[in-house]
């Protein structure tokens, strides 16, 4: 099942191009927030599922070209995001140790929303391609082997970054939790439809252009790994993301008016748009590109606007 908010956050279920209102069916949920409705729907999963089933069953669908989806996720409690995660398409002699960091729920958007570019100096802005797991129920001090039971579903996910933050030692937080810089949806998939999420295909388009193209199989500590490695730390609660990382090569500068797509095989596709008010300027590269050009540093440089090298 593909469950979305839309509009003034009715929860929907997704069918083809079409969403379905099941609001009706889920009145019952005392909630302060859309959040604590997905929320509720995630953890008693096993009540709730047949009454959705049934509401979409019976209701008509509308266009998914005639509503507003919203985050899927409005504000969920944690979201982890692993950190250095892939194999670069095997060119890394060995996996990097495995490391995650949080991002501020404060950072969510959805589909059709702006990204925006906060006036800092960063050296460049750029948005990783994720597959990200939605957590299904409490998880505390997880097994790996027994990890994959605590994920409910998946959905795409945008990890926003601002480079080359000062201080070098303390940048995580300056360059991750910036709001807009957590972009997630259209929808949830629940995980039952995804049927091998070890070999998921993961592509990400700027202004029509593929940029980021890599598989999960590439992933060097694997999902029912980091379940276990993040759940030792803390607990992980019903409605809470576990963003699984991204492959760098491809890693391009986001700049104003870029229009984004994400698709994670099997999740469809997030749309969303990049705003910078000082409208600052990279090269349209990818990091791969930048490093066989002989160019110096991760990414290319920045070329025009507020913080360029020689500018104001």
């Amino acid at each position: 099942m593909k469950l979305a908010f839309f509009d003034n956050y009715k929860l929907g279920v997704v069918t083809g191009d079409k969403i379905v209102d099941v609001s009706g069916a889920v009145k019952g949920i005392k909630a302060l927030g859309p959040q604590d409705v997905i929320r509720t729907v995630i953890e008693q999963w096993a009540k709730w599922k047949p009454k959705l089933a049934a509401a979409a069953k019976k209701g008509k669908g509308k266009p998914l070209s005639k509503v507003k989806l919203q985050a899927p996720l409005p504000k969920p409690e944690n979201i982890i995001c692993m950190a250095v995660n892939y194999m670069e398409d095997g060119t890394l002699p060995e996996p990097a140790p495995i490391n995650a960091f949080m991002k501020s729920p404060s950072s969510v958007i959805g589909p059709g929303d702006a990204m925006v570019l906060p006036d800092m100096p960063a050296s460049v802005f750029e948005g990783e391609a994720e597959l990200a797991i939605v957590i299904g129920k409490k998880a505390s001090k997880v097994k790996a082997k027994d990890a994959m039971k605590y994920i409910f579903g998946y959905t795409n996910f945008i990890d926003g970054s601002a480079r080359g933050v000062v201080p070098p030692t303390n940048v995580f937080y300056q360059m991750k939790s910036r709001d807009t810089f957590a972009p997630i949806g259209p929808y949830i998939v629940t995980a039952d439809e995804i049927k091998n999420v070890g070999k998921l295909q993961i592509k990400l388009k700027n202004n029509g252009q593929i940029m980021q193209n890599f598989n999960t199989d590439d992933m060097a500590h694997k999902i029912p790994r980091c379940i276990e490695w993040v759940t030792a730390i803390h607990t992980l609660l019903p409605g809470d993301i576990l963003a699984t990382g991204t492959n760098h090569r491809g890693l391009n500068p986001f700049m104003n008016g870029d229009k984004i797509e994400l698709e994670c095989e099997g999740c469809g596709v997030l749309h969303i748009t990049v705003k910078d008010p000082l409208k600052r300027t990279w090269a349209r590269i990818t990091r791969l590109k930048h490093k066989e050009s002989g160019g110096q540093g991760v990414h290319t440089p920045q070329t025009g606007g507020k913080y360029a090298p020689g500018q104001a």
